[in-house]
This record gives C-alpha cells, structure tokens and sequence, in this order.
C-alpha cells in the first residue's frame, strides 16, 4: 500500500510543483521563495509520514486535535508542523510545543494567551494574523483595518514573533474575487510595513488547492494545499 501511495504522492506533488512554477515565472518569482505546506488534515498519519520522502517537510492541520495526535506519531522526522485553523485559547498551551508556526491568529485575546503561554513555556512562538479580507461574517480573522492595533499589540511581546499574515478567499471557486481578496491582503501588509518603519512581515499565507496559483501571483510565500497533493489517497 505504501508503495503506490507514495508513487501516487509523488505524481501529485509533481503537478503541484509545475503549477507553482508556472505560477511564479508568470510574476516573476523564483519557486523557491513559496513554501508549499501539506495540510493533512483528510489523511492519515501513516501517509503523512511519507511526505518526507517526496521533499515535503512542511505539514498542516486545521485542528488542534489531529494535531496533537499526529504529531507524536511523526516525532522521529523532521518535520515542521503548521496549525492554519481555527485555534481556541484553551487549546494554546498544547499546541504550541509542537508546531513551528500558527498560521491563524485571529483575535487580540488569542495574542494574549499565546504570548502568555510562550512566556510559560519559556519558547518563542512564530504566528501570523489572520486577516478577513472577504468582509464575510462567518469567516474567522480581524477587520483589515484592525490589524494595526494587533500590530501594536504584538510589538509589546516578548514571547511572540510576528512573521506576516494570512487569508482565506472568502467564496470557494470565484477565482476573481479570490484575486481581489489575495491582492488587498499583500497591499494591507505593505502599508502596515511602511507605517510601522519596516516590521518584519515577510510571510503572505495565502492560496489553497483551488486558488493557490492566483494567489502566487498576488504574492504569497505559503500556500497551503492538501486536496491537489493527496487525490486520490485514501
């Protein structure tokens, strides 16, 4: 079973990685400067543990839960584990031991009970603000004219280091207004950058298995694909 899952995985990575390469060369962008994160959150942990294989080392999940009990299971690789879901502040202080980024901070109280956690567990935690750029009310993350006070926020931490933001294209299939919605994201970060005298906002999470490309050329530096690398693997 491993075998042809691996040679299924590979082929599939294989598309993705043309894609964004492809993607990139259209705006001018080296490949490399895109991190592809696995999120496999449909998928086992024995299939998770044959990404590294395929050059993958970035993997995601949207639960806390799988989370944390995925990644024990991996402890023995050298993975780098991503939470780009929704994360509660109950569930922070499990959390942070084991990833290497949190993609989704949505909330200044979140903040709080990160750097709280972090200062607890005497480890820096790297994380991105999560960013409503659809305006939709069922969509997680700040206001984008919000941001800001998060900024502010974030500077006075000790614990937390603050890479860059993330989105979610707000309607699944429309391609233009995920466009839209990419470009506001990476405009909303270069004006906070130039207020703030240059703050470290490097990282666009932005892009998943249907806009990924679109969101490439509005400037992403992750993409977060699980549907596109793992069809047709059970």
């Amino acid at each position: 079973m491993n075998s042809a899952c691996l040679e299924r995985l590979r082929g599939n990575l294989a598309r993705v990685r043309e894609q964004i390469a492809a993607a990139a060369a259209r705006c001018g962008r080296a490949p490399a400067s895109i991190t592809l994160v696995a999120v496999t959150k449909t998928v086992s942990a024995d299939v998770a543990r044959l990404l590294p294989q395929t050059g993958i080392l970035d993997l995601g999940e949207s639960r806390p839960q799988d989370l944390w009990r995925k990644a024990p299971l991996l402890h023995d690789l050298p993975v780098r584990w991503h939470l780009v879901g929704h994360l509660q502040r109950n569930k922070v202080a499990r959390t942070l031991p084991l990833v290497s980024l949190i993609h989704s901070v949505d909330s200044l109280r979140l903040l709080a009970a990160i750097e709280s956690a972090a200062a607890i567990q005497q480890s820096p935690a790297d994380v991105l603000l999560e960013v409503n750029v659809s305006g939709q009310p069922q969509k997680h993350g700040f206001a984008p004219d919000a941001v800001a006070e998060a900024l502010q926020q974030a500077a006075t931490c000790r614990w937390l280091r603050l890479r860059g933001l993330m989105a979610m294209a707000g309607t699944p299939g429309d391609l233009a207004a995920a466009r839209r919605e990419f470009a506001s994201l990476r405009e909303l970060r270069d004006r906070l950058r130039e207020a703030a005298g240059g703050a470290c906002l490097d990282e666009l999470s932005m892009g998943m298995s249907g806009d990924f490309e679109a969101a490439i050329e509005e400037g992403a530096t992750m993409v977060r694909i699980g549907t596109a690398l793992f069809e047709g693997i059970a």
